[in-house]
């Protein structure tokens, strides 16, 4: 586990714990009727929320609706649904226009403690509910939102050099802006300074170590840019929600991830909540599996999708690099096929690395991941292995394939049974011929067998169940895992060269070739 890594697990613990007693939290927003979206409920449950999807997924339609959920602290109006989802009118009835009655935005919050309602709904106008209380009020809070993909636009380019020419006040900017930065950017700082017209335009100036010339944002790089403008804007904000859209432009992979660290940080500290959206596969592994929110589009609505487990996630967002993936059930199953694979690779000549097994995905959810996979075209660098007790799925899958115009590459491990009934059978068997593998005689690894046997004969569970307690129990006794024993015995029997293991070894080299022969 890399450093960095070990951070951002270490903060997570921390932010989760802060979670529990948080005073003011956006846990949950619902959104009808808008922009291709029927009915999308979207909960927050992490301090700081990663959504992420395909493009046209509803992204940013989620997280601005988010900007509408507070008014700031002592004033009468926050931001306004009209202001960020503004209607398009043309004069005359043939003319197109934009028509958007009956959005509706609903938020569900903890507000001071206490869990509370609102609701906007678009009539002629924007109204506000509170859901049944007559008087509600919108909770407050500090709210900021950001765009970095917006690139300063030339008539705004136009408008701030005229600044020259006119009254502006300097500012100084603080050493926790500046230290914010300097944890994110390979540059060091000797000085940032704010020019700040009456009308509220403002341009930074900055000077580096070593180097007595300032310059402005218009010489600094997107990253560069992007990065102390966020850090000007949000690093001294306390008790607010933050809302950042497309928060890896202009940024390198690193700095990405280091981004990340930092805000993460700062919500710890600050005590904020932090929503952003992505297409990167860093900023996602960023965050902990509970903070990752993945949005799909259906034929006529928006949904959340499980989170993507790592092996789908980095194909969906470009980490696989050319590599076969290969998708199970469980550790169980990842052993199986790792054994396989240690007699399969050096046969046909495949690199170890060139192939990635993932797992922890029930049988039910990978239709899902089919039809993730096919919109991003990325279904031929995968195979679909199952345990031998889903084939009733066969049909089901492969026509999620068939649907999208691909013939999948589906796979089931030996026997009509789950793996651990299999291996056990395995080992009931063939005691000698395993006992000296897993580190014991074959009298002692009989006499276990048997006496674990004897231990779950009234046992009432399903035979899946048994046979996962009897591996364990065997492997506690060995000092091994499940898995590690699964992977020695997958590798024995794929030698054998007969019965169903052979028609797995088979189907599997066929698989590993076709994809071969594809790159």
């Amino acid at each position: 586990m890399s450093f960095l890594h070990r951070n951002l697990t270490q903060i997570w613990d921390q932010l989760r714990s802060k979670k529990n007693q948080s005073q003011d939290f956006l846990e949950e927003i619902r959104i009808e009727k808008l922009r291709g979206i029927r009915d999308l409920r979207v909960p927050f449950s992490f301090p700081v929320s990663v959504i992420a999807g395909p493009n046209g997924s509803g992204k940013s339609t989620v997280l601005f609706a988010c900007a509408c959920a507070y008014r700031p602290p002592n004033k009468a109006w926050g931001i306004v649904p009209s202001k960020l989802f503004p209607n398009l009118q043309t004069q005359g009835s043939t003319s197109p226009s934009d028509k958007s009655a009956g959005t509706v935005f609903e938020y569900y919050y903890l507000s001071h403690g206490i869990k509370t309602r609102m609701r906007w709904a678009k009539g002629k106008t924007w109204n506000k509910s509170f859901l049944g209380k007559r008087e509600g009020v919108q909770p407050e809070r500090h709210t900021y939102i950001r765009t970095l993909s917006n690139l300063t636009n030339p008539s705004e380019v136009r408008s701030i050099l005229q600044m020259g020419k006119s009254t502006f006040t300097q500012e100084e900017l603080t050493a926790d802006l500046i230290a914010f930065a300097h944890r994110i950017l390979p540059v060091r700082y000797r000085g940032l300074t704010l020019l700040k017209r009456r009308d509220n335009k403002d341009l930074l100036f900055a000077v580096r170590d070593n180097d007595e010339e300032s310059y402005s944002e218009f010489h600094m790089s997107a990253g560069e840019r992007a990065i102390l403008r966020i850090s000007k804007d949000i690093s001294q904000l306390s008790d607010g929600l933050v809302l950042i859209d497309e928060v890896e432009a202009g940024l390198h992979p690193m700095t990405q991830q280091q981004m990340m660290l930092e805000l993460q940080r700062l919500a710890l500290r600050n005590n904020l909540q932090i929503i952003v959206t992505t297409h990167s596969s860093v900023v996602i592994e960023s965050v902990p599996h509970d903070a990752r929110i993945f949005l799909d589009r259906t034929d006529n609505n928006v949904i959340i999708q499980t989170p993507y487990r790592d092996i789908i996630q980095k194909a969906l967002y470009g980490r696989s690099l050319n590599k076969l993936s290969i998708l199970c059930e469980d550790d169980v199953a990842e052993g199986v096929i790792m054994g396989v694979l240690d007699v399969l690779n050096p046969r046909i000549g495949i690199a170890p690395d060139d192939i990635t097994v993932g797992r922890d995905t029930g049988k039910d959810q990978f239709g899902q991941h089919i039809e993730a996979l096919a919109k991003f075209q990325t279904l031929d660098s995968f195979v679909f292995i199952l345990d031998g007790d889903a084939r009733n799925l066969e049909n089901s899958l492969r026509s999620v394939g068939t649907r999208h115009g691909h013939a999948i590459s589906l796979l089931f491990l030996p026997s009509d049974q789950s793996p651990e009934v299999w291996l056990w059978s395995i080992l009931t068997a063939k005691c000698d011929n395993y006992a000296s593998l897993l580190g014991t005689t074959a009298e002692d690894l009989q006499k276990n067998v048997q006496l674990i046997d004897q231990i779950y004969s009234g046992a009432s569970d399903k035979p899946t169940n048994i046979n996962k307690n009897k591996l364990g129990t065997l492997a506690e006794g060995l000092n091994r895992t499940v898995p590690q024993i699964a992977r020695i015995i997958a590798a024995g029997e794929s030698q054998s060269h007969k019965g169903e293991m052979k028609v797995f070894v088979d189907e599997l080299s066929d698989a590993i070739i076709a994809w071969r022969n594809r790159y």
